[in-house]
């Protein structure tokens, strides 16, 4: 228990901020997927056929390709795509993408191909009968959106939107490539420097368990509630 313990002759200190490194990325990286993912629904869902293609594109690429390479491409190859942007607008100067920044967006690339599917699976699987009802009694587009739309899609998405979530807590572990210390790199720090390498891997497992846990707990109270007054099948 020496090595877990807090202060400079343990692993402890050092393995919670892992963890809350590790919160960070995921919390970050979903907040953009559901920004990329609710955008990119809306557009598979429009009428403008190269908008669709070029989004069935996106989302393809983005679930085909193995998460590792996607973030060895965006780690290894954002700073040069940064700089050629920034050539265009006349900056001649170096311009470096962290290993957080470059762990975040490509998580959230990934992640936010998964949420755009969610959303316009929920969409669709809203009763167009409720969509003609809202407009016979004369609902503007806002208000049809607001009351009907939104809370449906809310309580269809929510399950898979908890999947989507999981997913992006477990894909943080695949940063500690690019060297940021989240809980895997920490682990694999600790165990080199100890040599209990099955010791610290068992406490980023544990970790990993206690986060996934606590989350699912959290979104299935979260159904709970937005599924409030809707009559079981």
């Amino acid at each position: 228990m020496d090595l877990l313990s807090f202060g400079a002759n343990g692993w402890g200190d050092e393995m919670a901020r892992a963890t809350l490194m590790t919160l960070t990325v995921s919390v970050c990286a979903f907040a953009l997927a559901l920004v990329i993912g609710t955008i990119c629904a809306a557009g598979k869902l429009s009428r403008y056929k190269p908008l669709r293609i070029f989004l069935d594109i996106y989302t393809t690429l983005a679930r085909g390709i193995p998460e590792l390479l996607i973030i060895y491409l965006l780690f290894f190859g954002g700073s040069s795509a940064v700089m050629f942007l920034a050539r265009l607008f006349g900056y001649h100067g170096y311009v470096e993408v962290n290993a957080f920044t470059s762990g975040v967006i490509a998580i959230a690339l990934i992640n936010g191909a998964y949420q755009t599917e969610v959303f316009r699976g929920a969409v669709l699987a809203i009763p167009k009968g409720q969509i003609e009802a809202a407009l016979s009694i004369g609902m503007n587009d806002w208000l049809l959106f607001r009351r009907v739309l939104v809370p449906q899609v809310l309580r269809l998405a929510l399950p898979g939107l908890g999947n989507c979530w999981l997913s992006a807590l477990k894909e943080t572990a695949l940063v500690s490539v690019t060297g940021l210390v989240e809980i895997m790199r920490q682990a694999y720090v600790a165990s080199g420097s100890s040599q209990k390498p099955f010791v610290f891997y068992s406490v980023a497992a544990c970790l990993f368990l206690l986060l996934t846990s606590v989350s699912g707990f959290g979104f299935r109270r979260a159904e709970q509630w937005v599924g409030r007054g809707v009559r079981s099948a």
